[in-house]
């Protein structure tokens, strides 16, 4: 579990940012986002299928 000490004086903005950061850097807010809800395993492998896709053309559009 990601924790953040505040320091004295320390603004809390500043510390909710470096916990988003921590949270993100570890991945837990988008496998949080991701078992929202249930996604049938066909639904799934269509993402799946769908994102290789794009990032073959992305590479492919940056390899010229």
């Amino acid at each position: 579990m990601p924790s953040v000490k505040v320091r004295l004086g320390e603004p809390i903005d500043k510390a909710l940012r470096a916990l988003k950061k921590k949270l993100d850097k570890e991945g837990i807010m988008k496998a949080a986002k991701a078992h929202r809800f249930y996604d049938k395993p066909s639904v799934k492998s269509r993402a799946k299928s769908k994102a290789a896709m794009k990032r073959a053309k992305n590479t492919f559009r940056r390899s010229y």
